[in-house]
This record gives C-alpha cells, structure tokens and sequence, in this order.
C-alpha cells in the first residue's frame, strides 16, 4: 500500500483533482479537468492514475443537507464506477457536503476575490475531500 489517494470533485463542467498522503492525512491540489456535461478527459484520468499510482480514489458525493441525494448524487456515482470500470482501481465514495464552502473560504482568506476562479476552487474542494476522508480515520 502506497498511502497516496487521489481525490475527486466531481462536477458536471469541471471536476477538481487532488493528491494526498495517507501517513501526513494531508492532500495537495493537482487542478481541475473539464469536462462535457460530466464526461472528463479519460486520457487525461489515466494519466494521473499512471502517474500517482494511487492505492484508491477518494470521489465526492454530493449530498443535501440533510443527507438526502440530489441529481448530481447519482452523476458523481456514475463517474466513481466509471473510473473503476475502466481503469480497475479502488473507488471510496465521501460526502463532500460543504466541501465547496471550505474551498472557497480558504481560497479568497489567502488571495481575496482573484483566487476564486472556478479550477482553483474545484482542485480546493477536492482537497477538502481528501483531507476530510483522511481526518474519519480511513
């Protein structure tokens, strides 16, 4: 086992894309992908599964509020199998609620509005899911 997980944020024109240690329970921002309404790049996914070796891939469910899927709930399942099917890697799914919130907050408190483009938010949500996944103890 590696320890590296790579995370996802999954969305339907943009999905973010994190790296993360396991043994630091920290995560990094890698980007985002864009995608066609939800359909990535899948080269572009085989080459980040090349490149970090992950032992799984940590995939933000988005949930309301009070726990309940919404439309998207299945779209992010959609991609979590997807990239298992193509690809046979291990696929954890993690509720991301508020994941977005976080990212945007810590985004503008370290550079103001000028940091809130949509791929650096994407990649931040993707962060907070991996670190979240890691602070439950997996």
């Amino acid at each position: 086992m590696s320890g590296t997980l790579l995370g996802f944020d999954f969305g339907t024109r943009s999905i973010g894309v994190a790296i993360g240690q396991r043994v630091t329970g920290t995560a990094r921002p890698l980007g985002a992908l864009k995608a066609q309404d939800g359909t990535p790049d899948w080269n572009a996914i085989a080459k980040l599964l090349k490149e970090w070796q992950p032992e799984a891939v940590v995939v933000g469910l988005p949930l309301n509020m009070d726990g309940t899927e919404q439309p998207l709930t299945a779209r992010a399942r959609n991609f979590a199998n997807k990239i298992h099917g193509r690809f046979g890697v291990k696929i954890v799914l993690h509720d991301e609620r508020l994941s977005t919130v976080e990212a945007r907050a810590g985004l503008f408190k370290h550079g103001g509005y000028r940091a809130l483009n949509k791929g650096k938010v994407d990649s931040a949500s993707a962060v907070v899911i991996l670190e979240s996944f890691f602070e439950q103890g997996f």
